[in-house]
């Protein structure tokens, strides 16, 4: 039997060859802890998601990588500019944003400039995020943020009490648990179709299409969470489509 036979009987029964999907890699350990969380988390209920508010980081390039871009061409012109991807040495560099989100929109995204440390953080915090937190949820909401210690530091802790803010219980390993990871795209995407030349428009563009991202869907995000839950507890712990 030949390989061409193999193959379209494979297609025929709906399997395919793919690119394997990148995740973190999971150990047993890691997986115990986001089956715990989830369960108890679940039995909190859809009202208790709408006043959480959803915060992480992102690295924007301003030359991302296509990864296998395909271009559709007349032979002999491979070397025309409109069908030809802009490559620069070191990628031309690139931005860390922070930003946050809630059921009722999009808060303010923060760039950060330099090394990002419990101070910076804490910075970012009383500029961008707490007037973000207010206009969302006004003064009662809860905190979603990963582990990093510069989120867990002496000092972070010591300023969200002097704020007065409830923060989430988080573990590591949970991507997938938090929504905004769904929202990245969105300026990254973004950034890939319309080339800004250097670091400043770049900001500037990732500000004006995180703004565009609609109430609609980051209300959707918030109020399927109860699936993004039972997904966690379905697959005990491990990766799952989100």
């Amino acid at each position: 039997m030949s390989d061409s036979t193999i193959k379209r009987h494979l297609h025929l029964a709906g399997i395919h060859g793919r690119r394997p999907r990148k995740e973190p890699l999971l150990k047993k350990c890691h997986k115990i802890r986001p089956l715990e969380f989830a369960k108890e988390l679940i039995e909190e209920g859809d009202g208790y998601f709408k006043k959480i508010l959803w915060t992480d980081e992102s690295k924007i390039e301003l030359f991302p990588k296509n990864g296998l871009a395909y271009v559709w061409r007349h032979d002999g012109d491979a070397f025309k500019e409109d069908y030809l991807v802009p490559l620069v040495k070191h990628g031309g560099g690139s931005i860390m944003i922070w930003g946050c989100f809630s059921s009722a929109g999009t808060g303010d995204i923060a760039i950060i400039e330099g090394i990002m440390n419990s101070e910076k953080y804490q910075e970012i915090w009383d500029e961008k995020m707490l007037p973000s937190a207010h206009r969302l949820l006004e003064h009662r909401f809860t905190l979603q943020q990963d582990n990093n210690p510069k989120h867990t530091s002496r000092s972070t802790k010591e300023f969200f009490q002097r704020k007065k803010i409830n923060v989430q219980q988080w573990h590591s390993q949970s991507p997938d648990l938090n929504p905004i990871e769904m929202l990245w795209g969105k300026p990254k995407t973004a950034v890939g179709n319309c080339h800004p030349s250097n670091l400043k428009q770049l900001a500037e563009f990732c500000k004006e299409e995180w703004a565009k991202i609609s109430k609609d869907r980051c209300k959707k995000l918030v109020d399927t969470y109860e699936n993004r839950l039972q997904a966690v507890i379905d697959a005990k712990g491990g990766h799952t489509k989100y």
